[in-house]
């Protein structure tokens, strides 16, 4: 169980921080991305990203 919080809670920081990055038009990856410089995306991809920091966090626990 812990370690399954564990890689969930990465995968959920890893997809937040694309989400971020791609929000905000730093990551124009891949070129056709509806999310690209969206700002709502960046917001989505923080509270995702927070979310993946605490499963991190109660998997290492």
């Amino acid at each position: 169980m812990r370690s399954g919080l564990t890689i969930i809670g990465f995968l959920a920081l890893a997809v937040g921080l694309l989400w971020i990055g791609q929000g905000t038009g730093v990551i124009a990856w891949p070129a056709s991305s509806f999310m690209i410089k969206q700002t709502q995306w960046a917001w989505y991809g923080a509270a995702l990203a927070g979310l993946g920091l605490i499963l991190i966090w109660r998997g290492r626990r």
